[in-house]
């Protein structure tokens, strides 16, 4: 009995996310060109009162067909971290969020605002290691004229209470062959009570 209760509500969420009426002019269209970007953001505007489920899907099939498109990964980054706003850093819809942060990075690489929003996710509850990894990585694929902003966020999550004294100091030693004339916060840093801890 318990099988078929589950059965009847895996049938109803996948019912869900089925195309409605409504969308077979969209899906149509998208037939004919799969790959048009402005169909596909109708589309989705169209269905703003649509379950959360149900306009994810629509993003990661617009996503499939365009993956390079900045429009379409800015606005489901977004909604997407609007869903998890307040929630705690060990929820796995965070986690979800992180891999699809991975996933938009594979074409995104080179998009700093998807980096920041990403590097800032992450110092809510990434883990030191993994954190620190992703700001090595957004180093290495921004150019130099976007370090700057992404340096902000290092120091700043190296400086949190709790930060092995080790890996602060050196990632204080590469910030400081970039910008040598802010030796003073690595002194400002030895000096304050975390390097005792």
């Amino acid at each position: 009995m318990a099988a078929v209760v589950a059965s009847k509500a895996q049938l109803s969420a996948l019912e869900e996310l089925m195309p409605t009426d409504d969308d077979l002019l969209y899906e149509e269209e998208l037939l004919r060109n799969p790959y048009s970007l402005k169909m596909w953001w109708r589309y989705i505007q169209a269905r703003t009162d649509a379950s959360a489920r149900r306009r994810y899907v629509l993003y990661e099939r617009a996503l499939k067909a365009l993956p390079g498109s900045y429009k379409l990964w800015a606005a489901y980054l977004a909604e997407r971290r609007l869903a998890v706003r307040g929630s705690r850093p060990d929820h796995p819809s965070r986690a979800a969020l992180r891999n699809t942060y991975e996933r938009a990075l594979v074409s995104m690489h080179k998009m700093p605002r998807v980096w920041l929003d990403y590097l800032e996710l992450l110092l809510e509850g990434g883990g030191v290691t993994g954190t620190r990894r992703a700001f090595d990585r957004a180093l290495a694929a921004l150019p130099i004229t976007q370090h700057d902003r992404v340096w902000v966020l290092f120091l700043r999550f190296v400086g949190e209470p709790g930060m092995p004294v080790e890996t602060s100091l050196r990632v204080y030693r590469r910030y400081l062959q970039l910008e040598p004339g802010h030796v003073e916060e690595l002194i400002a840093y030895c000096r304050s009570g975390q390097m005792a801890a």
